[in-house]
């Protein structure tokens, strides 16, 4: 089993002061900003990176997102050709490029130059991105999917084709021959997060691209999406593995179960009611009426299983500590035997073969990230990285 931290790199200095009613002031203006505590926010970060190669977790995780402290990587691809100089054998998961936003075919060339630079570190996450994003590009939601589609089919194509030509809706190229090319062979493996969107499983089924089903936290309608996603790829002539899937992990360690929540707590509350929706229309049925996710989009999900697919604002903006605790006890927070245990378990009942474990949400002080960093490698990542999927029970369901 292969163990990586994914990183969302927030802004290090909390705003949660400047909240008016129970949302931060977005767009949020310069005044806020302070250049040097982005510069300490990366240059910790690049640390920390440098520290999980040299005490061997197998990768580390970059997003993109824009115009928000939720996260300070607006391009992956500089941070991880950072990270690529600071390490030898870590992984570098762009998870990922928001690829109807951007130029493919320049994608393609920065990708494959952080192959090289990396000798062939690189995986290529590609997602679709947030609301927030497509209003501050201009780019009409009913239009992403098709972008999404379009982007990646110009993206492997340029990896792979020794000459190409394209004529699609949004891009066209003539006599593209791509240097320089990836180091792997045909292209950098390619992964994306699922939300719930059922047709974001059906492209990922139909290309065969492993998924990141969902929360860990909210079992059943991760469940759901492992389900659907067994099913579409039989149909379109795969069948799932523990390769096909990854889990996220929200991790801490310490003396116990309560001492968890107090050090950690204020931050995971800081992430959901300041940082997590700031700017952005998280409500399915909102994005449905802006024409980002289809009516369909959640037919496949059982009925006990839709409010967490809903993905409501207010569940975010008026979370508790005593709601930080209560979902703390389905949480691996505690001592190492239980963060290791409790990983496992979800590593079992998923099939995956990979975690992508979240220490530092919500801002923690470097300090405490390092700290636990260091925990997790000495406690819990020996065993993880020991332990083997024992396989995907939905791919033994589908059999009976």
């Amino acid at each position: 089993m292969q163990v990586f931290v994914f990183d969302l790199l927030p802004y290090r200095k909390h705003l949660d002061a400047l909240e008016t009613g129970k949302a931060l002031p977005y767009p949020l203006g310069k005044a806020h900003f302070d250049p040097q505590e982005a510069v300490k926010t990366y240059a910790e970060h690049l640390d920390a990176w440098e520290l999980l190669d040299k005490l061997g977790y197998d990768g580390v995780g970059f997003n993109e997102h824009h115009t928000s402290p939720y996260g300070l990587m607006n391009s992956p691809n500089l941070m991880a050709s950072a990270a690529a100089q600071r390490t030898k054998k870590l992984k570098l998961l762009i998870y990922g490029n928001l690829i109807p936003l951007h130029h493919p075919l320049r994608l393609a060339e920065e990708l494959a130059m952080l192959d090289c630079l990396s000798n062939g570190r690189l995986i290529a996450g590609i997602a679709r991105g947030i609301p927030r994003e497509y209003q501050v590009h201009n780019i009409p939601l009913s239009e992403s999917r098709a972008r999404f589609e379009e982007a990646y089919d110009i993206i492997t194509r340029a990896w792979t084709e020794d000459v190409f030509s394209y004529q699609g809706k949004f891009h066209s190229y003539n006599n593209v021959s791509m240097w320089p090319r990836p180091v792997q062979q045909p292209h950098p493996p390619i992964w994306t997060p699922i939300t719930a969107s059922k047709e974001s499983i059906e492209f990922a089924a139909k290309n065969n691209i492993p998924i990141t089903p969902g929360e860990s936290r909210v079992q059943g309608l991760q469940q759901d999406i492992i389900r659907y996603y067994a099913k579409c790829l039989a149909k379109a002539g795969h069948k799932i593995t523990p390769k096909h899937l990854s889990i996220a992990a929200n991790a801490y360690i310490a003396d116990s179960k309560a001492q968890a929540v107090k050090e950690a707590g204020p931050y995971t509350l800081y992430f959901n009611r300041t940082l997590f929706s700031h700017g952005n229309v998280t409500e399915t049925n909102i994005q449905r009426g802006m024409g980002y996710v289809s009516d369909q989009s959640l037919d496949y999900i059982s009925p006990e299983n839709l409010k967490f697919a809903a993905r409501s604002r207010e569940d975010y903006r008026n979370m508790t500590m005593e709601d930080v605790a209560r979902n703390a006890e389905n949480l691996p927070w505690g001592t190492a035997e239980e963060v290791r245990d409790r990983i496992i378990e979800a590593i079992d009942r998923t099939g995956a073969d990979v975690v992508h474990v979240r220490m530092n949400t919500g801002a923690m002080p470097h300090e405490m990230f390092v700290n636990q960093i260091r925990l997790f490698a000495e406690k819990v990542l020996p065993a993880l990285q020991a332990h083997k999927s024992k396989g995907v029970p939905a791919a033994a369901e589908m059999a009976l």
